[in-house]
């Protein structure tokens, strides 16, 4: 293989990356950086089929992971407003009634008296009783956190799918410079016979 292309292999973990830390793909400018000779035609595509592969793989877990973010916010978004409400009533003294959902379908009414306490779901079964102003404070940054990270996750999709597509089209040119070869290789071989049948045809005359 040519040296630059075994450099550009052992150099992977030097590749620029994106601010989450994902690889840029490689944009095959020159095919003859990364291929020397036809016998390392098919290492090389074997090779960017592996980081497309990759790339794949990250983008299936970042759209599994935004879909759950969406879930999530406006659950986040309900149970804030929620305490927001309760914060805007903690001075009453007169009661509410309202519904709570039980499951799915099934929903029961309370009498919720004016407070200054919530308790909140932090996940794995565990429910904390809060201050109020504590948890508009823990909702608001949860809120932020998450808002955050589902922007990260769509800013990644966008540049995976760009990976994707510049190794595709680098999968594209390796292909097409083979091709090029072989039939460059096919002529001056159609070349050699020609030039070697008339060098043993017998003189006229």
């Amino acid at each position: 293989m040519a040296s630059k292309g075994k450099g550009t292999a052992s150099e992977k973990d030097a590749t620029p990356s994106n601010p989450r830390g994902i690889p840029y793909a490689p944009f095959v400018d020159k095919v003859e950086d990364y291929v020397a000779s036809r016998s390392e035609v098919e290492p090389t595509l074997r090779s960017f089929q592996e980081m497309i592969a990759k790339y794949q793989f990250m983008e299936a877990n970042l759209q599994r992971r935004v879909a759950g973010l969406r879930d999530k916010l406006p659950d986040i978004q309900k149970t804030l407003d929620t305490v927001l409400f309760l914060k805007s009533r903690k001075d009453e003294t007169d009661s509410i009634e309202t519904t709570f959902e039980l499951n799915d379908t099934l929903y029961s009414k309370a009498e919720i008296p004016p407070t200054d306490e919530v308790y909140l779901w932090l996940g794995a079964n565990v429910m904390l009783a809060y201050p109020i102003d504590e948890a508009e404070t823990l909702l608001l940054s949860k809120f932020k956190t998450a808002k955050e990270s589902l922007m990260n996750c769509e800013e990644d999709l966008d540049f995976l799918r760009e990976q994707i597509t510049t190794m595709e089209v680098a999968i594209a040119r390796v292909y097409n410079w083979d091709v090029i070869q072989k039939r460059k290789e096919k002529e001056e071989e159609e070349k050699q016979r020609r030039k070697l049948k008339d060098s043993e045809a017998p003189p006229n005359g």
